[in-house]
């Protein structure tokens, strides 16, 4: 594993501890700072958040922060959408795959914003049939991506209506089922780099650690909007370059 790998997934993993932003990043350092390729990183990628999502639940679990009943819902939508996302990303070019990335990272970091200039809602459930909703296109959005669960699901659920806490939680939770599926039609589609996402993943968990800890000694409203404003302006660079590129 190169130090370069090591810098950009320590780092994206810090972003992911301390204000739940980052994921979004990993896919397109990997690929631009490393020189992995989208087709490869993303797999790699959903593999690695089988660790991070696992440490996560059990932090919020801990504090009693997770509505199992609301994640078993989410799953009978997420767990066939990952599967599904997984085998579709091979039909898609890495021009189109770069493309969604720069709309997600753009959509990511406007979502942000303005979710720092609102009130939360504090209406606290969804619909079971919402929830599957929200499901399937969390785990086919994040597996075509490699965002692994929490950028798709956690603004879609503040959206209807739940805490931004509830939220991440929910999020935490249902990463881990969608990495295992969208992981098992990877390694079916024979692009599972397993030994690459175990790399990552060690990093990962080990930023996301450092990021928890330093957030509490950091202001976090001014580093949630540097690093919102830095998506919109990554994914701008990112779509730019593709259209030059089609």
């Amino acid at each position: 594993m190169s130090i370069v790998l090591i810098i950009v997934c320590l780092g994206v993993g810090a972003l992911i501890g301390a204000i739940g932003i980052g994921g979004v990043l990993l896919v397109p350092s990997l690929n631009y700072l490393a020189g992995i390729s989208v087709h490869e990183a993303i797999p790699a990628c959903m593999f690695s958040y089988l660790a991070t999502g696992t440490v996560g639940a059990i932090v919020y679990a801990r504090h009693g922060s997770i509505e199992w009943r609301m994640v078993g819902w989410l799953c009978v939508g997420a767990i066939p959408a990952a599967f599904v996302g997984a085998s579709t990303l091979t039909f898609l070019s890495a021009v189109v795959v770069k493309l969604i990335i720069a709309v997600v990272m753009i959509i990511a970091g406007v979502n942000a914003l303005v979710k720092s200039t609102q009130a939360t809602s504090s209406r606290k459930s969804i619909g079971n049939n919402g929830l599957v909703v929200i499901g399937l296109v969390t785990g086919f959005g994040s597996a075509i991506t490699g965002t692994g669960g929490p950028l798709v699901l956690v603004p879609l659920s503040i959206f209807f209506g739940l805490p931004v806490l509830t939220a991440v939680g929910l999020s935490q939770a249902v990463q881990i089922p969608i990495a295992i599926f969208s992981s098992i039609g990877f390694w079916n589609q024979g692009v599972l780099n397993i030994s690459l996402g175990l790399s990552i993943a060690a990093s990962m968990v080990v930023g996301s650690l450092v990021g928890a800890t330093l957030i509490h000694r950091l202001p976090i409203a001014p580093l949630k909007k540097l690093v919102a404003s830095l998506l919109v302006i990554v994914g701008f660079v990112i779509a730019v370059q593709v259209a030059i590129q089609w």
